[in-house]
């Protein structure tokens, strides 16, 4: 993640400068990045639009592949080694600032960095839309079951997952769906464990309830479908 403030003149600097062709520095590739990121959060807040923000990804590692078969095809790994805390909070603030923030799911594809994006979430709620920005389920190289409870779990600790939108897909793609199959039998798995626990009540129709809202309704009403 990155987070680098800049004023429109510098941004409009930039831009010119690398219509010139000349290098830009690191600051001011971040500062480009920074500013279009917050141009289209506040594209999204006008529209009603949710933006999901996946974060932590390391690609293309293998550069013999990459020079025989091109980008993403199979070499992208675990990144997250970098700061996500500092420049994820003063990105949604920005956006906060100026009542723009819109409905944001954060992923992780690095679990150590579960509990900082369950923790921030926390920070932008309001009354209006529950769970507006959201700690998105278990992505990537998470989404198995360890990976799922772990998520699900600090998403209880730390937040209400009462209001989860539940799994995702980046693919139209049928053969995605059975990831949503799963996630409901992981889900249901859980919240059964935590009842024989005694840590959610034995109310049949309640956990019925909780299901088919994190399964399904929960995504409806945030999405607007």
């Amino acid at each position: 993640m990155f987070y680098e403030a800049a004023t429109k003149q510098e941004i409009a600097t930039i831009f010119d400068k690398r219509l010139a062709k000349q290098s830009l520095t690191s600051k001011e590739v971040n500062q480009f990045k920074t500013h279009t990121l917050i141009q289209l959060g506040e594209w999204y807040a006008e529209k009603g639009w949710a933006m999901q923000l996946h974060i932590g990804p390391q690609r293309n590692n293998n550069t013999k592949m990459f020079d025989q078969i091109g980008a993403d095809a199979g070499f992208d790994s675990l990144g997250g080694d970098k700061l996500v805390a500092e420049p994820l909070n003063k990105f949604l603030d920005a956006l906060e600032q100026q009542n723009k923030l819109p409905k944001t799911i954060l992923y992780t594809l690095n679990a150590r960095d579960n509990e900082v994006l369950a923790a921030t979430a926390g920070n932008f709620q309001n009354a209006e839309i529950p769970g507006k920005v959201q700690f998105g389920t278990a992505w990537w190289f998470n989404d198995h079951i360890d990976g799922m409870e772990y998520q699900m779990k600090t998403l209880a600790n730390f937040g209400l997952i009462r209001h989860f939108i539940g799994m995702l897909t980046d693919s139209r793609s049928f053969l995605s769906f059975s990831r949503h199959e799963y996630f409901r039998r992981i889900l249901c798995n859980v919240i059964g464990t935590w009842v024989e626990e005694g840590k959610v009540p034995n109310d049949i129709n309640l956990l019925k309830q909780y299901v088919a809202d994190i399964c399904y309704n929960n995504a409806k009403k945030y999405f607007n479908l």
